[in-house]
């Protein structure tokens, strides 16, 4: 018994970090066709299509009162702050593989938020990681990759995935009962802010399927099983995860997209592995 809840976690764990790694790279060649915001409508239409149906067929439309407070803020984090803030971090000049590198401190400041007492592996671990994010840093800015803007949207993007995830572990209902509620506030969001942004989009089969794969594959498929992680482990350590996904973003962004990672880049890549390595030994 124990050997099938083994091998049904590593199951579910590599699934999302595949489906969770694509998203990038589905972005980068969506946004050659729309904006982001289109694409995010798009993307929301099709998962909240799923949800929806979904919920019905299960008697329950929305979560229990006295949780939905806490739903909507988590739905505004994730569903929110960090999917707009993803995409306009790509619009600015972050590549698939950079953003999801820069990302991938999400486990560290998980664990500085939320453990106290480091042992010096930890801080050693910490201190290594965000040595490598400074190298990617650098490399993007004096390669003219991206600029402050690009970065800063990155940085919230991380802040929303991060908040997101340790007010999810909270939530003790399934998956199916809160993600209509938060991807409708992330709806929401994105109308609020679409007026304010360019706006277009090519209706041609690229775009649609990327959109139906950010919204079936990423928003539905990727985040049930990140919550169900999340609702199953340590917080710290499902986080933990995340480092797999630069490594896989960045194959994905040389074989599909033919873009290397400069050897700067690539050393600060192997610095933040290295460094979750050390602070989750």
């Amino acid at each position: 018994m124990q050997t099938k809840s083994n091998a049904g976690t590593i199951i579910l764990t590599g699934l999302f970090v595949l489906l969770w790694s694509s998203g990038a790279i589905v972005s980068e060649i969506a946004l050659t066709q729309g904006s982001p915001f289109a694409l995010l409508l798009v993307r929301y239409a099709f998962a909240l299509t799923v949800l929806i149906a979904i919920a019905v067929s299960r008697g329950r439309l929305l979560p229990t009162r006295a949780s939905r407070p806490r739903v909507v803020l988590t739905g505004f984090l994730i569903a929110g702050v960090y999917t707009t803030c993803y995409l306009l971090a790509m619009e600015h000049g972050l590549r698939p593989g950079m953003l999801a590198t820069l990302l991938g401190i999400q486990p560290l400041l998980t664990l500085a938020l939320t453990e106290r007492g480091f042992r010096p592996g930890r801080i050693a671990g910490l201190c290594c990681a965000l040595a490598g994010v400074a190298m990617i840093v650098w490399d993007g800015i004096a390669g003219q990759q991206f600029g402050a803007a690009g970065l800063g949207f990155a940085l919230l993007a991380l802040v929303g995935i991060t908040a997101g995830s340790i007010l999810q572990k909270r939530e003790t209902q399934a998956p199916s009962a809160v993600l209509p509620l938060q991807y409708l506030v992330g709806l929401v969001v994105v109308l609020a802010i679409t007026p304010f942004e360019p706006f277009h989009m090519a209706w041609t089969p690229t775009f649609l399927v990327a959109g139906m794969w950010l919204g079936l594959g990423i928003s539905v498929g990727a985040t049930f099983a990140l919550y169900r992680m999340i609702a199953r482990g340590n917080l710290v350590n499902v986080t933990s995860t995340m480092y797999l996904v630069p490594g896989v973003t960045a194959v994905l962004d040389w074989a599909v997209l033919g873009h290397a990672m400069a050897p700067l880049g690539l050393a600060g890549l192997f610095a933040i592995v290295a460094g979750l390595v050390l602070a989750f030994r």
